[in-house]
């Protein structure tokens, strides 16, 4: 990546790394997204148990995920542990990765449509965009889901409008997927029938419905933030209890 961190990783920070060199007891690596800093992996933080072989777990060259330990701020030493990262961390970071590399290609490509090398342009966008929302994709992100906010970085009308169009055809929308429990009874002889026919009018759109065990039922909104899926979820689930109610049934509702 084009782009580096500047200062030092702080202790406990999950971070990118590519292996440089591998020793007997110890492993060096520099640290893909920090200008010109490597770090140590010691033989007790690669792996739990005993290691017969190093090279059994790492090989020059091969990129992994690694905990900050400690941090020397004289010697600009960091140590790193392979071990003290769990499963789901390592996943969510290299997917943060990834998706950072996709933006910083994207804004590359902008560059390219305004005759603007990579530098420049993130001299002129990118840096803003980064200390701003934390990292290119987050921002990219929130230009789509409303673009009026890119109007707060101040950016040249042209570059402005060039982003935005590229990023709203290239980037999709985030999504949010929430849901609960919803209780539905009914002692009238065709009670089944009702709740069923309640249940498949109500299953529109971003709402599923699914069945757990009667008389429970799982509804799942997915929308593109919390706030639009709280709110239908709320509207769909009040809809269903008026609607057994109305019935002569009784509905309760439980959020996940």
């Amino acid at each position: 990546m084009f782009y580096k961190k500047s200062g030092l990783p702080e202790q406990g920070e999950i971070v990118i790394c590519t292996v440089t060199k591998i020793l007997y007891h110890s492993v060096f690596a520099k640290l893909d997204e920090y200008n010109h800093l490597d770090g140590m992996i010691h033989i007790s933080e690669i792996s739990p148990g005993r290691i017969r072989n190093i090279r059994d777990y790492v090989k020059e060259g091969k990129r992994i995920v690694c905990k900050v330990l400690r941090v020397n701020l004289d010697k600009k030493q960091v140590d790193l542990s392979i071990r003290r990262v769990n499963t789901m961390q390592a996943i969510n970071r290299n997917n943060e990765y990834k998706q950072e590399q996709k933006a910083e290609k994207l804004l590359e490509f902008i560059g390219k449509q305004l005759k603007k090398d990579l530098k420049t342009i993130y001299t002129e966008a990118g840096f803003k965009i980064i200390e701003t929302y934390g990292s290119l994709y987050e921002g990219f992100q929130r230009f789509v889901l409303d673009d009026e906010v890119i109007k707060d970085l101040k950016l040249d009308k042209t570059l402005e409008k060039t982003l935005l169009e590229i990023v709203k055809d290239k980037i999709k929308a985030p999504e949010v997927e929430i849901s609960g429990i919803i209780t539905l009874t009914s002692e009238a002889t065709d009670g089944v029938e009702v709740i069923k026919k309640i249940l498949i009018k109500a299953q529109k759109g971003e709402i599923k419905i699914t069945y757990i065990s009667a008389p429970k039922y799982k509804i799942s909104v997915t929308a593109s933030d919390y706030k639009t899926a709280e709110g239908i979820l709320k509207n769909s689930q009040e809809e269903i209890i008026a609607s057994i109610e109305k019935a002569g049934g009784t509905g309760k509702f439980k959020r996940q």
